[in-house]
């Protein structure tokens, strides 16, 4: 199923869930420091991106935390081999996103909100031209909630069988270049005209789960957040999800 559709859902762990526990304290604390909201929070207030700032080692493990464990880590382990985790992400989502971030073009913000800043990890804008070049190959995307929202306070999202799509035209564009040099590659057109594929032809599916629950997302899926919805309710400290993306050892494995 992971295979075909590019993502998938694993139910309530109660090893996981203890992660979960220990894990939400300290993300809460990190996302109502002061530091940290001067340094992550965007969109008019409504997100807290805190990218890589959960202090868990290579295991997963946080201070004083139990082990990163569960289905979900089991089915990684198994398909991927054991990571090397990155720190994770604390995505913590507020009522009324999005709102125009500083220095956003209407265009953008208007991408945000009608199609969910849609989007293929990895692949950074650089340069004053903002040409999407692979920087950063990640293994996958898990995405393990921290907090229970309603299944309408800004869900992750993500296009059906859109990680074939992108495989094909990214391999069809790489094929001769030595994997060291992909990074070097220009992707932007192919992948802005794979996208509207993608919009055109992939069915939109929006991913609700809860602490203890977890779901994983194929690194070349095509993904995103929904705008909060209007009657959507969670707790004080927001929709709160801790993201893994460990990155991959060999970038040639990209497109295996």
């Amino acid at each position: 199923m992971f295979e075909q559709r590019g993502w998938c859902r694993f139910a309530h762990d109660p090893r996981l869930a203890a992660w979960v526990a220990h894990a939400h304290k300290v993300a809460a604390e990190i996302a109502a420091d002061s530091g940290h909201i001067a340094e992550w929070l965007r969109c008019g207030g409504t997100w807290f991106a805190g990218v890589n700032i959960l202090p868990n080692d290579v295991a997963g493990r946080l201070p004083s935390g139990p082990a990163l464990a569960g289905e979900a880590v089991d089915f990684v382990e198994k398909r991927f081999g054991r990571p090397h985790w990155d720190q994770a992400q604390i995505s913590v989502i507020y009522p009324g996103y999005p709102k125009p971030m500083e220095g956003e073009t209407p265009a953008a913000f208007r991408f945000r909100r009608d199609r969910d800043a849609a989007h293929v990890d990895g692949l950074l804008p650089l340069g004053a031209t903002r040409r999407r070049h692979l920087q950063e190959p990640h293994g996958f995307v898990l995405g393990l909630p921290l907090s229970s929202a309603d299944r309408d306070a800004s869900p992750m999202v993500v296009w059906e069988g859109s990680h074939e799509i992108m495989r094909a035209v990214f391999a069809e564009r790489l094929q001769g270049v030595a994997p060291a040099d992909w990074g070097g590659v220009d992707l932007t057109d192919i992948y802005q005209a794979a996208r509207r594929r993608c919009f055109d032809s992939c069915p939109r599916v929006t991913i609700h789960a809860q602490p203890g629950e977890a779901y994983l997302i194929h690194r070349l899926a095509l993904h995103g957040v929904a705008p909060w919805g209007a009657d959507a309710v969670a707790p004080p400290e927001g929709r709160m999800i801790a993201y893994f993306r460990p990155e991959l050892p060999a970038i040639a494995d990209w497109l295996a």
